[in-house]
């Protein structure tokens, strides 16, 4: 029910989904009501593959967490939640507020033992392909030991997911040097490089979409802000380029003969491609999607909920600590 759309992109992007993978079974969690009108617009058989489930209240996207959390016991967000927490569920995939969605999240299904925090990651187009990068706003004052943290899990992640044994991992700072940055960065640097993690040293922030490394880690505060302005340099050069092709018949014709090219760049970097955030670190995959998703962008976060199943990815990051802490302790 959430995200600016809500069921008009989340029906449509769930049956896409099920027409391409003929072993899922999805569960829509909302206003019955709404959701069986959003079903009508779209004939055709999921073969039983798409269930319905009835939550009463739904989680505004302006709602502080505290209020979803403690009053919403039955938005659709908790429900999905609770589906997963009981085993009806092997992923919750959701558009609504981030905020609610991690608070609820951390509250039903618990971090796994180990973890301090949960963390937001995402993947973002690089010149090599893409890059892993946490936390992307969920903590906006880590310690040293939870940079540590993301950095394990954003590594077990990029493994499973992209089927890379060592992934490389990289600290963001403000300078290569290891005499650069704060206390905290210098420290999680040097438990990185005495742990089992193939750790790289620090990267700067054009190394994100250089490919530098598999995994970039930062706290929430400076990587959401990364993140934003990354998407606004990206609007900003669109504008830029549509107006200087629109500015004559001259670049009109440019940009008719550069369509092809323009079309594939499109192709390339188009967000809607990228979509799905993870919440690392809890005992169960939530997936947040962004609020603006369309259909496609939509489907994108359900088929990463899908492979991050597959891949059992919260097993796996719970066991990497537990050989961590193992090793820790016969040190």
């Amino acid at each position: 029910m959430g995200g600016d759309f809500g069921p008009h992109v989340t029906v449509p992007a769930a049956l896409a989904v099920l027409s391409e993978q003929s072993d899922l079974r999805l569960i829509l969690v909302g206003d019955q009501g709404t959701l069986e009108q959003e079903l009508a617009k779209h004939p055709g058989d999921a073969g039983g593959r798409l269930v319905l489930h009835h939550a009463s209240q739904q989680v505004a996207m302006n709602e502080a967490p505290s209020s979803a959390l403690r009053g919403k016991k039955d938005s659709s967000m908790r429900v999905a939640i609770n589906l997963v927490r009981e085993g009806a569920a092997s992923a919750c995939v959701s558009a609504g507020n981030t905020g609610a969605l991690m608070a609820i999240s951390r509250f039903v299904l618990k971090t796994l033992p180990g973890i301090e925090r949960p963390a937001i990651v995402s993947t973002i187009p690089s010149m090599t392909g893409h890059t892993h990068m946490l936390d992307l706003g969920a903590n906006v004052d880590s310690s040293a030991e939870h940079l540590f943290q993301f950095a394990i899990m954003g590594s077990v992640l990029a493994s499973a997911v992209d089927s890379v044994p060592r992934p490389s991992v990289g600290l963001l700072n403000i300078g290569e040097e290891e005499i650069k940055g704060n206390e905290r960065v210098k420290e999680a640097a040097r438990m990185l490089e005495e742990s089992d993690i193939n750790y790289a040293g620090f990267v700067e922030g054009d190394d994100i979409y250089k490919g530098t490394v598999d995994v970039v880690v930062c706290d929430g505060f400076v990587g959401n802000v990364a993140l934003k302005t990354s998407e606004g340099v990206a609007r900003m050069i669109t504008q830029f380029m549509r107006e200087e092709f629109m500015r004559n018949p001259v670049t009109k014709l440019a940009a008719a003969v550069s369509k092809p090219v323009l079309n594939a760049l499109k192709e390339r970097i188009d967000p809607r491609k990228y979509n799905g955030a993870s919440f690392i670190g809890l005992q169960g995959i939530v997936i947040k999607s962004h609020g603006g998703a369309d259909v496609l962008s939509f489907s994108t976060a359900i088929r990463e909920a899908v492979l991050e199943v597959e891949k059992d990815v919260p097993r796996l990051i719970g066991s990497q600590l537990e050989a961590l802490f193992m090793n820790r302790g016969s040190a």
